[in-house]
């Protein structure tokens, strides 16, 4: 029998954690029919059915689960074998896995990730930015990068900033003859540019102020999924919107956008990487971890984040 190839392994443990070959496929980088053939070759070899397969799921047969359960560890050991070799490098090699928010990732993109990049050569960075919490364990990434209100509590995590907000605003134009609202039951008088969020429900405007604390379902006739939308909706007009301060900045320092509502806006915490103890840590995310308290400002293990925008 010809030898079986690790990346054949890859693929089928792949396919076995996600139960579906294309976000197996979206997590290994590679295309779903190359993956499809990858399973199904290793099958044939092997002499036996790993998958169930219907139009709807995808699903362990016996023989697969017996065969997983050791395979799996030992492609954990060899990974671990090569990281321990890479140690010996005078840098690291390979490719540093990350998922994370696109807000996220375009808020340390320059200060950190590009940073990066231009030290340490023989790495490269994979990033994969989506608006749900996922698994990284399971999906097969290195860290993630969230706010550290959404890091799982047993997850080591490090902050990457300084506290954040998110701020009611909208176009001078669309002010223009209106009573700007001073508190939130005057939300109702105005027309409010609503995202949805990846569940599918729609994000409640989180407002605070005293120890008062309101979470009000706004009304308007936009819903975006997007952050990026909704704040260019308000900025021609549409509305208001309640959007990060981050992305915003730019707009309202330069007049293209009013933030009201400031004294209900109050911040919290900011972005932190985060990443699992129970493992050993790739040397790239060692030297990712590295670079970060490197840039740390007073002391704190925290960078700061271009609030430019450009």
């Amino acid at each position: 029998m010809k030898t079986t190839g690790l990346s054949e392994l890859d693929a089928a443990v792949a396919v076995a954690n996600h139960r579906n070959f294309r976000a197996a496929a979206v997590a290994l980088g590679v295309s779903a029919s190359a993956l499809s053939h990858a399973v199904s070759s290793l099958e044939t070899r092997l002499g036996v059915r790993l998958f169930n397969r219907t139009t709807r799921s995808v699903s362990l047969t016996e023989a697969g689960e017996n065969f997983l359960a050791k395979v799996e560890p030992a492609l954990h050991e060899i990974a671990e074998a090569m990281d321990l070799a890479n140690e010996h490098r005078d840098t690291p090699t390979g490719t540093l896995k990350l998922n994370a928010s696109d807000l996220a990732v375009l808020q340390i993109l320059r200060p950190l990730i590009l940073a990066f990049t231009r030290r340490f050569t023989d790495m490269s960075v994979e990033i994969v930015t989506e608006g749900r919490l996922v698994d990284i364990v399971a999906d097969g990434f290195d860290a993630g990068i969230r706010l550290a209100d959404d890091v799982p509590l047993d997850m080591v995590s490090i902050p990457l900033g300084p506290p954040q907000r998110h701020i009611v605003v909208g176009a001078p134009a669309y002010l223009a003859g209106r009573k700007k609202p001073r508190s939130p039951a005057d939300l109702a008088e105005h027309i409010c540019i609503r995202r949805r969020l990846p569940s599918g429900a729609p994000y409640k405007w989180e407002l605070a102020k005293k120890g008062q604390r309101i979470k009000l379902e706004v009304s308007g006739p936009l819903l975006f999924d997007n952050h990026h939308l909704v704040l260019s909706a308000a900025l021609a007009g549409a509305g208001l919107a309640y959007v990060n301060e981050w992305a915003a900045h730019e707009a309202v320092a330069n007049g293209k956008s009013v933030q009201v509502l400031a004294d209900w806006t109050p911040p919290y915490p900011g972005l932190c990487l985060y990443y699992p103890g129970r493992r050993r840590t790739p040397a790239g995310l060692r030297a990712f971890i590295a670079m970060i308290q490197e840039l740390g400002v007073s002391g704190r293990t925290a960078i700061m984040v271009d609030t430019t925008g450009r």
